[in-house]
């Protein structure tokens, strides 16, 4: 199957990226997942793989619908990324890490289901959005990418309960840098547990999305 141009430079952006969310921490083992649009169809990155070690010639590719066009098999958490882009047009790649924080965030029992992220700062807000929290769905279940339907495209990022984030963007890079700015702002979430926290008001947030176009 030919490759073009634009799909051998995603590749080669993909296994950059994933090497260096690797190498900071944001993954471990063979945890987490990223996908990428291309022209005819989704890069995956494939089942068991390690992001710190991809192989861009076996990275998968899938077609539209989601059928294994070719290289190894993808992640098994295809339905997670297949519903962010039936209900996200404007998404171009998604990212699912299972990064420290994030996921602690998503294991605590007394979270808002609807605003897991409260806007303490500026960028989590023009990065992410809000990011509701979805119920427990065993790994791999197809009944995840109807959770995330089911949201309608609201919302560009969601933290899946017991699990860890997933984060889409218009590119790459953009889904990438969204996931970091998830991950240090779960952080500082956990640091702050017990402190009284003064949050961006309604105001500034209205304001953010004003000045910077933002849709969630």
């Amino acid at each position: 199957m030919a490759v073009s141009s634009h799909e051998d430079a995603v590749r080669a952006e993909l296994v950059r990226l994933a090497a260096s969310l690797f190498q900071r921490g944001y993954s471990v083992g063979s945890a987490g997942n990223i996908s990428a649009k291309v022209e005819d169809g989704i890069l995956m990155t494939p089942t068991n793989s390690c992001l710190g070690f991809l192989d861009a010639a076996r990275i998968a590719k899938l077609d539209p619908a989601g059928n294994h066009l070719s290289g190894d098999k993808p992640s098994k958490e295809v339905f997670l990324h297949q519903a962010f882009y039936e209900t996200r047009p404007e998404a171009g790649a998604v990212v699912h890490l299972h990064s420290t924080h994030a996921t602690a965030l998503s294991c605590l029992a007394d979270l808002d289901p609807e605003d897991t992220i409260p806007p303490i700062t500026p960028y989590v807000v023009m990065r992410v959005g809000r990011v509701p929290l979805l119920p427990y769905v065993r790994p791999g279940d197809p009944a995840m990418g109807d959770l995330v339907r089911a949201r309608g495209g609201r919302n560009a990022a969601v933290l899946l309960a017991n699990h860890g984030p997933v984060v889409s963007g218009p590119d790459l890079l953009s889904a990438v840098y969204a996931a970091e700015e998830l991950e240090e702002t779960a952080k500082l979430l956990v640091l702050l547990r017990g402190q009284t926290v003064r949050h961006l008001t309604g105001e500034q947030v209205a304001d953010l999305a004003r000045v910077f176009k933002l849709k969630s």
